[in-house]
């Protein structure tokens, strides 16, 4: 299966750092590594730049003259994909769930900033209205291209595989990846990554909001779906997929003890923020998994930092 030459526009910063962090690594007696995704550097970066350039370039190829994708109002997938179209001249449209919501803070700050759209689904079904918005564009005469939650395709997720390329060429091979997992994409491609270039080690998804059953189911279709969009004959068993479903806390988006901690132990052992939602849950349960000695005290972590900074303006109070 060859990646490497799938058409991609630049957006990201590539590669992106990799980064021991000694303080926390002594405060936590274990040898800690960090992937900086959030340093991609689009619209203040993320994971789903790497995507995005797998994405955009086959929307171009087809001509689109539109980006239309959908999440939740503070959506890190969404910030980036409009920020995406504002530099390759395109519109953009975001579906976001819920009803309208002042757009003065976080993520729809951004959005508005960049120049996209907002089109808010109201009571209908996220993938409904993302249609919906779709199919209108078409009868307006329009060439739009629709972008996935999460942009989690096969071309999504070859992106994330060839990111474990780039960290197979920075010589740090960890025992244990760590990292959120949401819409299936970025673990999809990790796990493939590691199968293609050979990459040992735990990968290990931190659900923030599905339990590990569905979470699994998803990223095992999408496993098989991305192998035979690009010729390959790799297998995996769903039941290799490494889900951790025990910190989901409150919910999507609910922000507790767990994440707040993680949240402020990243920021003042070594100055990295990360965010409520995604990045804080997945260092919480890092912690605690280190906390019952589930992670053995010899092996060497890296956690993928996945982005999603700007969420942290639209829950000051529930982090402070």
């Amino acid at each position: 299966m060859n990646l490497e030459n799938l058409p991609r526009v630049t957006l990201a910063n590539l590669p992106t750092p990799v980064q021991e962090l000694p303080r926390l690594s002594r405060t936590l007696g274990r040898s800690i590594w960090i992937k900086r995704d959030d340093l991609t550097g689009l619209a203040l970066g993320g994971n789903k730049t790497r995507k995005l350039e797998l994405l955009c370039a086959d929307a171009l190829k087809r001509k689109a003259d539109t980006l239309i994708t959908g999440g939740a109002p503070q959506s890190n997938h969404c910030r980036q994909t409009a920020a995406a179209a504002a530099k390759l001249g395109l519109r953009c449209l975001l579906v976001l769930s819920g009803r309208s919501q002042p757009t003065d803070t976080g993520n729809l700050l951004i959005d508005s900033l960049v120049g996209a759209e907002l089109v808010w689904a109201d009571d209908k079904p996220l993938d409904q209205a993302m249609q919906e918005t779709f199919d209108r564009e078409r009868s307006e005469e329009r060439n739009p291209y629709l972008i996935p939650y999460g942009g989690s395709n096969p071309l999504g997720a070859a992106a994330y595989a060839l990111a474990m390329l780039e960290l197979k060429s920075q010589k740090v091979n960890p025992d244990w990846i760590i990292f959120p997992s949401s819409s299936a994409g970025t673990q999809t491609g990790l796990i493939l990554g590691a199968e293609l270039f050979q990459l040992p080690g735990h990968i290990y998804g931190v659900s923030v909001d599905l339990e590990a059953r569905p979470l699994r189911e998803k990223i095992s279709a999408l496993l098989a779906e991305t192998v035979r969009t690009f010729g390959g004959t790799e297998s995996f068993l769903s039941e290799s997929i490494l889900i951790d479903d025990r910190f989901l806390g409150g919910g999507y988006g609910k922000v507790g003890m767990l994440e707040r901690e993680a949240i402020h132990l990243f920021a003042r052992e070594e100055g990295i923020l990360l965010d409520p939602v995604y990045t804080g849950r997945a260092a919480g349960g890092m912690l605690e998994m280190i906390r019952r000695n589930e992670i053995p005290s010899t092996e060497t972590v890296l956690f993928w930092h996945t982005g999603g900074i700007p969420a942290i303006w639209a829950y000051a109070k529930e982090i402070l």
